[in-house]
């Protein structure tokens, strides 16, 4: 179907491209582009501000992150399903990206506060050169999908078609799913004189349908004509149907959007008016928000986040994906102003897509039963070191034996269910104690605690309903298990608890044992089979001591004085790190020893950064691991040359967070759930465990070691903030640490070593285990 003025519509969208876009040329194996666009004199003041900070900016380097995750989606020796994942995983990352951090900087433009990036640049400018960066991403992630994936259909039997492309038959099925099923789910929502603004949902699939009456003078119209003629109004298509209507043909499995159908009968919704344009658009809004501190504690603290989670889907346009597409009915220039100046945003915020809008709806594609062989099979999981299998018969008895460290997803996480089923059924068993953060949406984990709560148990659970986007399936699971008689604490106030501890009190005969599980990662079986993290199993007495007084502290009225084994948050996690570090930087002027090795998500917080520029100017050798934001900059001269980073990005998201300080050969290693943020220290519960049996620290070593020899899934820091894909060196074969880490053996476990730390070996360890085997790993 063909509307009047198709021709001006993509006048507009070539004129927002060329001012915002200028096509990137694709090559295979670029992890990094240019965020240039016909740079002014505005824009090279503001690179240059860039350039000069000693900090590099925390939402471009996010970016960057992203960008890493999209090169997975260009590399030849995926299967296609493979790179639509990652594809999809970027337009995810994407959408998150807008609700909050794009979202979080509005709410500094739209109330006039001040702030200054990391990079040196104020909120204006800075707003235009991170949607210079986001609008040339948005750019390339189109690039990928038709130059390298789209050429890929036919041979791997697949088709995205338009509706031109439908037989006779396949029309005919077309318009009966429209009648049976979509034409019952849209409603038009009319925007004039007499109606109301409609609320538009974010991440929804909408089309702007501009109309006119017959009986006016036919004529283009303008933002200020105020003919009674022309209307605007908007046709919501449902989400909870199937982006792609499928065909199965005979040597191919064609996909059709229902875009594609909701257009080709959208008139069945507009009698005796006449169609100007129909215009498909997805729009993303403000998400951040913070709880209002308050005093009274009869103020009902679930009624508020309720009342935010609603607020979230009324929050301000902060992004507009619109098709500009050369085959489609392209972007009303009248209706596109409507809509910018109604929501008060600029052809920055505007984002013309020439491919697929939302590319998170190919999982639908990934996930048909004709291409599941097209996505390899999960790597069977290994036990933990040192243990002969996964199950274990008594959970109990083997913690006794020693402390277990896992390794997710390379070891199963089903020890740690089982040690809460078993607690659950245990009749030796008095209490339970547990965090929550984030659970599996049919969690085996609140089966078990229910199942305790009703075997009589003590059940206390913390249940962070703060946690974003998990807000309302946090507090759902919460009111099942308060139901149960569970005592339930929905979060401490103006802190997100964010650690992950786990406690288990059991009576065994002429004494009680403590069982513990300390972990970088959530309670969450579903996403321990994709993120790397570790757990602790434990039943030392000065871990269990520790968590008893942290779980004083967070489910009453408690302040310890001190910890054994824990850092904690936001009582001194910060201090205490930073006197680690400078521990090493003492080491090295006095000419011992010293090195810092650290693993994490994100590292951020200005204070630590300052810490570790003086360690390495003191000649420490620090290697860091940061996998997503990362506001150092390594190697600049006289600052951080001591300093290396990388970041690991394949096909487990890396979420283990590790904190190596050599300590002049007696390292001092520590895991956990917090990265180096400030909200990490001043805005979270969160715990760093220190690890002290000398097998667990050995494991920890060799975790780090591999991921600072990986030549396929990591990429370099550069000092300019731009990374590089690392590569074997010459005649040296590829090493892979996630396809390693399934076929380590405790003699690689006791032969790991970074700085030339000095380990005596526990007694229970053979000899040869320790010495006189080849390595394949180089020592650093």
């Amino acid at each position: 179907m063909r509307y009047p003025n198709q021709s001006r519509g993509r006048n507009l969208i070539g004129n927002l491209v060329s001012r915002l876009t200028q096509r990137a040329e694709t090559t295979a194996g670029r992890a990094d582009t240019s965020t240039d666009r016909t740079p002014d004199k505005v824009t090279d003041r503001a690179s240059s501000v860039i350039d000069q900070s000693d900090y590099l900016s925390r939402d471009l380097s996010w970016i960057k992150f992203n960008e890493r995750v999209l090169d997975q989606a260009r590399h030849p020796n995926r299967t296609l399903m493979e790179r639509f994942k990652f594809l999809a995983i970027t337009d995810s990352n994407n959408d998150e990206f807008f609700s909050i951090r794009v979202g979080s900087l509005y709410n500094y433009i739209d109330y006039h506060k001040e702030r200054v990036d990391y990079s040196g640049l104020r909120e204006g400018p800075f707003r235009k050169m991170l949607f210079r960066a986001l609008q040339q991403f948005n750019t390339d992630q189109q690039a990928v999908f038709m130059n390298d994936l789209m050429p890929l259909f036919a041979e791997n039997g697949l088709a995205l078609i338009k509706y031109s492309d439908l037989s006779e038959a396949e029309r005919q099925q077309a318009s009966s799913y429209f009648d049976r099923t979509i034409y019952p789910t849209l409603t038009p929502m009319l925007y004039d004189y007499t109606h109301t603004f409609p609320v538009l949902l974010a991440k929804v699939l909408i089309f702007g349908v501009v109309t006119y009456t017959p009986s006016g003078d036919f004529h283009d119209p303008t933002p200020d004509d105020d003919s009674d003629n022309q209307r605007l109004s908007f046709v919501q298509i449902p989400a909870n149907l199937p982006r792609f209507m499928v065909f199965e043909r005979d040597e191919q499995i064609a996909f059709l959007p229902i875009e594609e159908i909701v257009r080709q009968h959208i008139s069945k919704l507009y009698r005796n008016v006449e169609i100007w344009s129909v215009n498909l658009f997805r729009i993303s809004r403000n998400g951040d928000f913070t709880l209002e501190e308050n005093d009274d504690v009869e103020a009902d603290f679930l009624d508020e986040i309720k009342q935010k989670i609603k607020n979230r889907r009324l929050g301000r346009v902060v992004r507009v994906e619109v098709e500009a597409g050369a085959t489609q009915s392209s972007a009303s220039e009248w209706m596109i102003n409507l809509l910018k100046k109604r929501w008060e945003i600029d052809d920055y915020n505007i984002f013309p897509v020439d491919t697929l809008i939302d590319f998170t709806s190919l999982w639908q594609i990934i996930r048909h039963p004709e291409f599941k062989n097209d996505m390899p099979a999960p790597h069977p999981s290994v036990p933990p070191v040192g243990l002969e299998r996964e199950r274990i018969g008594d959970i109990f008895e083997a913690v006794r034996e020693r402390d277990i460290l896992m390794h997710h997803p390379y070891n199963n996480f089903e020890p740690v269910l089982q040690l809460l089923e078993q607690a659950a059924e245990d009749p030796q068993v008095l209490a339970i104690k547990l965090t929550v953060y984030r659970l599996a949406k049919r969690s085996r984990i609140t089966e078990a605690l229910l199942k305790a709560a009703e075997n009589g148990k003590h059940v206390s659970v913390l249940f962070e309903v703060k946690a974003r986007f998990d807000e309302e399936n946090n507090i759902r699971e919460a009111q099942r298990l308060q139901k149960a008689g569970c005592f339930v604490i929905y979060g401490i106030s103006r802190f997100k608890t964010h650690t992950k501890l786990l406690l288990v009190v059991r009576n065994e005969g002429s004494k009680v044992v403590r069982y513990a599980h300390l972990s970088s990662g959530n309670y969450n079986e579903d996403t321990a089979r994709m993120y790397t993290d570790i757990g602790l199993i434990t039943t030392s007495e000065t871990y269990t001591n520790d968590i008893s007084e942290f779980f004083n502290v967070i489910t009453g009225h408690s302040l310890p004085s001190r910890y054994d084994y824990l850092i904690t948050a936001p009582r001194d996690m910060r201090n205490q790190l930073i006197d680690l570090i400078r521990t090493e930087a003492d080491l090295a002027r006095r000419g011992l020893p010293s090195g810092i090795c650290i693993k994490i998500n994100s590292l951020e917080d200005k204070t630590v950064i300052d810490e570790l520029y003086a360690a390495s100017q003191a000649g420490v050798p620090i290697r860091l691991i940061v996998r997503g934001i990362c506001c150092l900059r390594p190697g600049r001269k006289g600052l951080s040359e001591n300093i290396t980073l990388r970041s690991i990005v394949g096909d487990y998201l890396e979420h283990t967070r590790l904190f190596y300080f050599h300590n002049a050969g007696e390292p001092k290693i520590y895991g956990g759930s917090a990265d180096v943020m400030v909200r990490s220290f001043d805005r979270r519960i969160e715990s760093l465990f220190y690890l002290a049996d000398v097998r667990v620290r050995q494991q920890a070593i060799l975790i780090l070691e591999y991921n600072l020899h990986d030549t396929v899934n990591a990429y370099e820091l550069q000092e300019d903030g731009t990374y590089k894909k690392c590569e074997p060196a010459e005649g040296e074969a590829p090493f892979n640490m996630q396809e390693a880490f399934f076929n380590v053996t405790e003699a690689d476990v006791m032969q790991a070593q970074l700085f030339d730390e000095i380990i005596e070996p526990p007694v229970d360890v053979p000899a040869n285990l320790v010495e006189g085997s080849e390595r394949t790993i180089a020592t650093i």
